[in-house]
């Protein structure tokens, strides 16, 4: 029984990558996706979920914070995405802050799930793995602790 079962699944994976492969290359020609757009996606995704406070880590975070008090410039959709993409397979690798109080298992899940089938649907690409790296929790009232109080001068 469990060679049989193996045997389906190997054929059901078999039919899935042809049809995947077939989006991509046809007779007509060849569609080739960026990694930029792949990282777009899976940013947007990611954002989706909730309990996702934001993506990156503290270096990125700030310097998207920097980038977003420019006039006229764009935030990265893709900060905290890492992509790797090859004809028809992709990897990604996310960097998340959670909001406090999520579980961070089931947010992983989640995410990893949401990643998933939006780059398949709209790309038609295999996603062979999702990494998903939490490298901070947010607390509200930190952020806003720090914001509200008073700064004092040493020498008045």
């Amino acid at each position: 029984m469990t060679s049989t079962s193996t045997d389906t699944s190997k054929t059901v994976e078999k039919s899935t990558e042809s049809n995947r492969s077939g989006a991509l290359v046809t007779d007509q020609g060849t569609t080739t996706i960026a990694d930029a757009v792949v990282q777009k996606i899976a940013g947007l995704a990611a954002r989706e979920v909730r309990g996702v406070y934001a993506l990156g880590g503290g270096t990125a975070r700030a310097i998207g914070a920097l980038r977003d008090r420019i006039p006229g410039a764009s935030s990265s959709i893709g900060q905290g995405v890492s992509v790797e993409v090859g004809e028809k397979q992709a990897a990604v690798d996310l960097e998340l802050v959670v909001d406090y109080g999520v579980a961070i298992a089931e947010l992983a899940r989640a995410v990893r799930r949401n990643v998933i089938t939006a780059i398949e649907q709209m790309t038609g690409l295999e996603v062979v793995e999702v990494n998903i790296n939490v490298n901070d929790v947010y607390i509200e009232d930190e952020s806003d602790q720090q914001q509200q109080q008073p700064t004092r001068d040493r020498v008045q």
